[in-house]
């Protein structure tokens, strides 16, 4: 018994009756009343205290063990009982959190969450002692080492979070011990190895978020059974084979993600039975190709963008009796013949793009309804007019025959029509170089270069030609879920290393999608293409979830793939760092085009929504070596090689006559007769 609590029984006179009886002999039986309820009061709160629950002593050391191996006690101090009732830890906002479930005789801890904190190293073994955890959220950290096998020790887990991380090693094949499981996610992480089949034990999982984790090979078959899933994301992966014909029986999906997946086409005509399906985003499949019939059907669709899918035959015109679709990408296809006149009858579309395809005909004048915000229909052999109507609608139609007239800017539009590539172009009183400050103001490096202004608020779908008619520059895209809105320009306050010329490299031009710049009117000849990059919105601190991000995208130049799932961050040797890439192209037709192209590939999400896709900080173009007018020269060349012919063929007349008449004279008595035999 404590020294400090007095032992009450009947013949103990307590302290509190003593006070009662000193204060009552002059306030009455009032007071009496009122320090007799104010007694029971403190005894009930007593006996209160000391009937509460208690967490199980094993896992209030683990717990504890937890906390110091993250260096979290600044954050998490926990002085009394893990699951205090109504402790600073326990709501749902609290980060870092504990959450328990309490019976009348014991509390066990049944969620915690450490999110964004930059906690670093292994899982400690004391976290599989929490067994009746059934939410465990440790996204957004950098925590490495491998996933433990024990993972599969917490049966009752219904929601794990181990995304955007940097564990490596294999996904754990006792994950699918966890058959309760809600809600998994191993995301942006640098996983090996296949997907084990054993994940298809996870026959209650509604939500499957493995992209950019770093996982390969075939999809294994036995995930068929995940019949209950809602939401998957497995882009940005090294899978390998073809879209499983499974996936179309997945009747509950409402969001299902594919991008740069290295998987084959077609996409399963199973699709088809996904009539829930809300946002469906596939991108840079195998060589097979693949129709939209699957389309047919799917009337909950918002997103729907099938990039580079090898898609072949017309677009449908039931695509426009979509009733929720708001952004439709079928750009880098194979798809043939009219835009559906339908379309004017889109009652809630905002984005199209159909760039790069084979369609012909005329632009039906009403395509642009009063809903759309962007159209792309670059690099198609249409014709027509953009229609006048809208002024405050983002167009692009460089590569067609198109004729926009809200370019307001008719010699650099006739410049641009030898893209087609089925014209001949000269121009009077070509250049030979072009620099541009991506995104920037006009600026004078120190090698005395001046990089013209290319601060021009692009948006969805845009071209912008500039001033000088030197250069013009196209983007397509958008991004779906930027938190600061629709910006396609990067900035940074930060100085560049790694050069002189810091401020060239503060501002870039980025795309969700596609981005080119093009030269116009340049002297035919070999070119220098030298491409600035600093990567100024991802970091590189190692010990920042922050500088997990990854950006890959493809460079092509004059059509031809120069670099391949090219990284600034890495090749620079980190953030804000400038480099400089070298290439040489040859002109032929006037215009250098330089298409920097999103392929589906990197992260998407760090460190905040939307930022992926190509980035670039300058551009400087110089020809090396002209091509010599070929006309005078080709005439000369005929004339000497007309000349040479002329005489070597006299002169081999003149020594087979001369052959002959010896020949003849040799063996005049001796007339050769031919048989049949000879």
């Amino acid at each position: 018994m404590s020294k400090y609590l007095p032992v009450f029984n009947r013949t103990t006179t307590s302290p509190l009756s003593v006070c009662k009886s000193c204060v009552c002999r002059s306030l009455g039986s009032a007071c009496e009343m009122g320090v007799l309820s104010f007694s029971l009061l403190v005894i009930w709160m007593l006996e209160t205290v000391a009937a509460q629950p208690k967490t199980e002593p094993r896992e209030v050391d683990a717990i504890n063990k937890i906390i110091d191996h993250w260096n979290l006690r600044s954050k998490l101090n926990l002085s009394v009982d893990p699951c205090t009732p109504n402790a600073t830890w326990a709501p749902e906002t609290a980060n870092p959190r504990i959450a328990c479930d309490c019976s009348d005789t014991i509390c066990h801890i049944t969620h915690l969450k450490i999110y964004a904190l930059d906690i670093s190293g292994e899982i400690p073994q004391e976290l599989f002692l929490l067994t009746e955890l059934s939410d465990l959220n440790l996204n957004q950290n950098v925590l490495n080492g491998s996933i433990p096998p024990e993972i599969g020790q917490l049966l009752k887990m219904e929601y794990l979070a181990l995304g955007t991380n940097n564990f490596t090693g294999p996904v754990p094949a006792e994950l699918g011990n966890l058959t309760k499981l809600l809600s998994l996610s191993v995301s942006s992480n640098n996983l090996q190895g296949r997907l084990p089949p054993q994940l298809g034990n996870l026959t209650s999982l509604h939500q499957l978020y493995i992209d950019s984790s770093g996982v390969s090979g075939p999809i294994p078959q036995e995930l068929s059974n995940l019949k209950s899933l809602q939401i998957l994301w497995a882009s940005d992966n090294r899978f390998r084979g073809k879209i499983p014909e499974f996936l179309g029986t997945f009747t509950n999906l409402k969001v299902l993600r594919l991008e740069g997946t290295n998987l084959e086409g077609p996409i399963p005509s199973s699709f088809a039975s996904l009539t829930k399906l809300e946002d469906l985003r596939i991108s840079d499949l195998g060589p097979s190709d693949s129709s939209l019939d699957f389309l047919e059907n799917l009337s909950s669709l918002s997103i729907l963008s099938l990039r580079n899918c090898g898609i072949r035959g017309q677009i449908p015109n039931r695509l426009s009796t979509l009733p929720n679709l708001k952004i439709l990408d079928l750009s880098f296809n194979k798809l043939t013949g009219q835009i559906p006149a339908s379309f004017k009858t889109f009652p809630s579309l905002q984005y199209l793009y159909l760039g790069s395809n084979n369609l012909d005909g005329d632009l039906p004048s009403d395509v642009i309804t009063s809903s759309l915000v962007a159209l792309d229909v670059s690099f198609n052999p249409l014709t027509g007019n953009v229609p006048l109507d809208r002024k405050d609608i983002s167009v692009n139609v460089v590569g067609t025959s198109i004729n926009d007239v809200n370019l307001n800017n008719e010699k650099a539009s006739s410049m641009l029509h030898c893209l087609q590539g089925n014209t001949e172009c000269r121009t009077k009183g070509p250049s030979t170089s072009f620099s541009i400050n991506s995104g920037g103001t006009e600026q004078a490096a120190a090698d005395g270069i001046k990089f013209d202004d290319d601060s021009e608020q692009l948006g969805a779908a845009s071209l912008y030609t500039s001033t000088n008619n030197r250069w013009a520059v196209s983007s397509t895209g958008v991004f779906i879920s930027n938190p600061n809105g629709p910006q396609y320009t990067a900035q940074t306050d930060s100085q560049i290393t790694g050069t002189l010329d810091s401020e060239l490299y503060k501002t870039a031009r980025i795309s969700p999608s596609s981005m080119r710049y093009y030269g116009l009117g340049l002297e035919n000849g070999v070119y220098r293409v030298e491409l600035h990059f600093a990567e100024i919105q991802m970091m590189d601190d190692p010990t920042s979830w922050k500088a997990l991000g990854r950006r890959v995208f493809d460079v092509y130049i004059q059509g031809v793939k120069v670099v391949q799932d090219f990284n600034i961050l890495n090749e620079a040797g980190g953030s804000k760092r400038a480099l400089i890439k070298t290439f040489e192209a040859n002109v032929t037709n006037t215009v250098m085009d330089i298409h920097l192209l999103w392929a589906g590939k990197g992260t998407c999400c760090i460190p905040f929504q939307s930022t992926y896709g190509p980035l670039v900080s300058a551009i400087h173009v110089s020809q090396v070596t002209e091509f010599k007018d070929s006309s005078k020269s080709n005439k000369r060349r005929v004339g000497k090689i007309l000349g040479i012919s002329i005489g070597c063929a006299a002169g081999v007349l003149i020594i087979c006559s001369v052959f002959y008449l010896w020949q003849t004279k040799k063996e005049a008595g001796h007339m050769r007769i031919h048989s049949g035999k000879d």
